[in-house]
Formats: structure tokens, sequence, C-alpha cells
């Protein structure tokens, strides 16, 4: 909140050396939202989030008038709900599951349901399980990975929740089955290029520039696992919110195609977002999809009929009109 205070100030400044006399005038045009100030929690700065993030950033700040945007890494899905709901974020990216927990009160939000909407359905996240190839590790499939040293990603993000998950449905304890280790994709694969690492989850769009650098960079010292077998005791746990889909051998130029877990991604807004400003950042989506595609290939992977489908998370009013009318 610090953050939001520090902008602030400034504003109130001027309102209060103008006098009581302009209140009514205040009260009646308001101004942009949070001063016109809009920040987006994106992800790990080599991860797909932080670069569509900072290309919609650049595109709000061009076409809003009023507004000026920013994108801010961080640890991705559960700390932006946080953050969001704490009025330090304006717009997050989210795993579809992690803001699928935030919003019935469930999972690290147990009992605290978060008031988040959504603005689009986006790409799909392709898991990643990336092991070293090194015949001391022997790691050939998911139970293989008992013992080892494995980094399931950021603290309090969705590739954090979503490796505790699969990991358990490959019937390993998360915690004491493996060797675990929370950390951010760049230290992830530092580690795993430094040996002090067995295997690393990761969920992301294609490519993640973090992950071609360490593919590209050790040919042959990494692979992908196959992890399709795990949809069903996921689903019959969680709902129908993970899907399987082969992550392409062209990706990442692997010998061939990875069948894989894959999850929505979303835009989250707070519920207290004004409708028209939700409305205009919505549009932004789509009247600008090429300049976001030119930053990332993934910017292209949304129409308005995927974007729209975004259950279990409500729309927000604005966009739901978008949809209706835009």
């Amino acid at each position: 909140m610090r953050r939001r205070t520090a902008l602030l100030l400034p504003l109130a400044a001027a309102v209060t050396a103008s006098g009581c006399g302009n209140d009514d005038r205040a009260a009646a045009n308001p101004g942009p939202w949070h001063g016109g100030r809009i920040f987006l929690a994106t992800g790990n700065t080599t991860g797909v989030y932080y670069q569509l993030g900072g290309g919609y950033a650049d595109i709000i700040s061009r076409y809003l008038p009023g507004y000026e945007a920013r994108a801010e890494p961080t640890g991705a899905s559960g700390e932006n709900i946080t953050r969001l709901v704490n009025g330090d974020m304006e717009i997050a990216f989210s795993l579809a599951d992690t803001a699928a927990d935030a919003t019935a009160g469930r999972g690290p939000f147990q009992g605290r349901p978060q008031p988040v909407r959504s603005l689009a359905r986006v790409y799909s996240n392709f898991t990643h399980v990336i092991v070293t190839t090194s015949a001391k590790a022997g790691i050939k499939t998911m139970a293989d990975l008992k013992d080892k040293r494995v980094s399931t990603g950021s603290p309090g993000s969705g590739t954090d929740a979503l490796a505790g998950r699969l990991l358990t449905a490959a019937g390993l304890d998360p915690d004491r089955g493996v060797k675990r280790v929370k950390l951010s994709l760049p230290e992830t694969t530092k580690q795993l290029r430094a040996g002090t690492l067995d295997a690393m989850f990761f969920s992301g769009g294609l490519p993640t520039p973090g992950i071609t650098d360490l593919l590209s960079a050790a040919p042959g010292k990494f692979a992908l696992l196959p992890i399709a077998d795990l949809m069903e005791p996921l689903n019959a746990t969680y709902g129908p919110v993970y899907t399987t889909a082969e992550l392409p051998q062209s990706a990442y130029n692997t010998p061939k195609g990875i069948p894989t877990i894959t999850v929505a991604n979303l835009m989250l807004v707070s519920a207290d977002m004004p409708e028209q400003l939700a409305y205009d950042l919505t549009s932004l989506l789509f009247s600008h999809q090429t300049e976001l595609g030119a930053v990332h290939p993934e910017g292209r992977n949304f129409t308005k009929q995927s974007a729209a489908g975004t259950d279990p998370i409500p729309l927000h009013p604005g966009a739901a009109r978008y949809y209706r009318n835009g």
C-alpha cells in the first residue's frame, strides 16, 4: 500500500491547497481512477507474463487517455491476486486454478474469498517439468523425482501450487517425498545449470524465454517429462480446470512433442474497478492485439469468443458489456 500512498500524496496536497470551495466539483468529476496510474502484476522477468504485461502496459499508456501503465515483476499468480485485492495493483495475470481457489476461498486463500473479476481469458500455460538427463539422477518419470532436489517455482506462484498438485497426483508427498525448494525462474535455471537441482516445474506460455535459454545453451543436458497421464487424478480432485495438450517440438527444438498439462491464464481486476474503465481495458486487448502479438506470440492466442470464457471467475461487468456489444 506504500506505493499507492506515495502516488496520491501530490494529489491530496493540491486538493488541500485549493480550498474547500472545489469539493463539490471534485466529487462530481473525480478524474481517472487511482490517479490515472495502472500497475500490472506479472511474473518472473524471464517469463511470458512479464513480456506481455509490458506490451499491454505500453498500449494502455498510448491509447487510454488519462492513464499511464507499468508492468511490475512479481512472484506471479498467488502474489498477484493478493496485491490486486490489497490495492497495490490494478491488473493481475493469474492461472485459472489459482484464481478459482481465490474466489472460492480455498487453498492458500482458505476462508478468505477474494473479490476479483476477469477481463479476459487469454492464452494457455503449458506445464514444463524439466529434469537433468544425467545417468546418476536417473529421472525418466515423475515417480523418479522421489528424494530429488526439485524447484517448484516462486513462493505463492501458480506454478508452485500446481507443482504440489502434480507431485501428489504422482504419488509423492510434495514436501517430504522430494527435496523441495521454491525459487524464481531465473534462480531455478541458474541452479539447474550449476547442478545443484535435479528438476524444475514451470507453468508458462510458449516459448518461455528463460526455458529457451536453458535448453538451447546445453543441448541434451536436460529433458522435458511427459505428464499428461496425471490429468485424471488432477481433475478428480480439482474439477475440469486442467486440460492436456502436446508441448510442440517447435517450441524448444526438442526431439519430439511432449504430452503435458495445460491451464488457462486470466487477466484479473478488482471488483470495484469502474465499469467503463474495465470496458476500455478489455477493448484495448482486441483493438491492439496485433501489437501484443508482436511482443510475444502468445498475444495472438485468444479471440473474443475464447476470452469471454472465464468460468469459474466472473467477468467484470465492464468486460461482460464489451463481449456483448463490443
